[in-house]
């Protein structure tokens, strides 16, 4: 196993830590340790192409880290009541049509490259700004209005744009491949 795909398999298993640490109400070590999976995310990239190290095993593996530790932070601040229910079943129900369209194109055996789009991109961004502010409120004690709001309305925003791109993106696929 590579470095990098190492450093992704920690940031996978600090999930459950992530959860445990914020459904037991202790947000400032749960938000310590989100920041450091979140730097561990840019360490893996530094040194995969550092290093060249890049595998097919790890264009997998990062992602997949990453949609868990959002996801998991996004269920339990909902559970404890600090993020929309409503917006964590958008997302949630988004990152599984991602998921249900990836397996769907590769049974189908049509050529798939796992690469998120710019809008993904800003999508997740979103999302990671969100966590950190909610976790941040209950940490330092701040609160600017209408914040919390604004980037609920983004993330959901971009969710959907996202998300139908994904799906213009596959059914180009899917012409792309019909008519070769």
């Amino acid at each position: 196993m590579t470095w990098p795909n190492f450093i992704s398999l920690g940031r996978l298993f600090t999930t459950p830590i992530l959860i445990w640490l914020l459904l037991s109400g202790r947000t400032v070590a749960a938000f310590y340790v989100f920041i450091l999976a979140g730097l561990s995310d840019i360490l893996d990239g530094i040194l995969a192409r550092a290093l060249k190290d890049h595998s097919i095993i790890g264009s997998y593996l990062d992602p997949i880290a990453d949609k868990c530790l959002l996801t998991g932070a996004f269920i339990a601040l909902g559970v404890k009541g600090l993020i929309p229910i409503w917006l964590i079943i958008f997302v949630t129900f988004r990152d599984a049509m991602i998921v249900g369209g990836a397996i769907l194109l590769i049974l189908l055996e049509k050529k798939l490259q796992v690469q998120p789009l710019l809008i993904s991109k800003l999508n997740t961004l979103l999302q990671i700004l969100l966590v950190v502010y909610v976790m941040g409120e209950r940490v330092w004690s701040f609160n600017f209005p209408y914040m919390l709001e604004s980037l609920t309305s983004l993330t959901a925003l971009t969710t959907f744009i996202s998300g139908a791109g994904y799906v213009v993106l596959w059914v180009k696929i899917m012409k792309k491949d019909s008519l070769s």
